[in-house]
């Protein structure tokens, strides 16, 4: 499949934010350099460029959100919204990474 958008998430140190959202997200890093890298969340991407944190925030789907949080949580990031079921289905949370970048992982897939 030949992917058309991607998600991207700015920061000061890509290669310490590659390492954090491995870590913390368990996302793997398919090409790191110093201002640039894509990280392969299951079958998609998401791109690190150089610059100012901030803006807007990425979704992630996943199957264990509990876990997740708890995985997060203690590889630092800083929890904006404690786990929740929202009203659509889905069980929820969010968070910042170390430079801002606001993160929001659940179980929803539309």
């Amino acid at each position: 499949m030949k992917r058309t958008v991607f998600a991207l998430a700015r920061y000061r140190d890509v290669p310490a934010a590659a390492a954090f959202l491995s870590t913390a997200f368990g996302f793997m890093p398919h090409e790191v350099s110093n201002n640039h890298a894509e990280m392969l969340v299951g079958d998609d991407m998401i791109m690190l460029g150089e610059g100012k944190a901030g803006g807007p925030g990425i979704y992630v789907a996943v199957d264990d959100p509990d876990a997740h949080h708890d995985r997060a949580l203690a590889a630092g990031a800083r929890i904006t919204m404690e786990l929740v079921e929202q009203p659509y289905g889905s069980r929820e949370y969010a968070c910042e990474d170390p430079e801002g970048n606001a993160w929001f992982f659940g179980t929803y897939r539309p």
